[in-house]
């Protein structure tokens, strides 16, 4: 599958940072891959955490990710 923007929802925002929860289908290896939130570049910032809940219709499983780059619309995870 692909992005979907309807499950990328803010948890909290202060001061210029954003913790986001991010919830799909997909496993964590497409969701953590290159250019999976690319769609979201927009709105997404270096320095954001995100909590991704991956493989709902499976085996959910919960990991934490970090947004080490935001540039040219492309946007680059790494895990924390």
């Amino acid at each position: 599958m692909a992005f979907q923007s309807k499950d990328l929802s803010v948890l909290a925002y202060a001061n210029g940072f954003t913790l986001w929860h991010y919830a799909s289908a997909d496993t964590a290896a497409t969701v953590t891959g290159a250019g999976y939130f690319n769609p979201a570049a927009d709105m997404i910032n270096t320095g954001d955490l995100m909590i991704l809940t991956t493989d709902t219709g499976t085996a959910p499983a919960t990991a934490l990710s970090r947004i080490s780059d935001v540039s040219g619309g492309t946007v680059t995870t790494a895990a924390v």
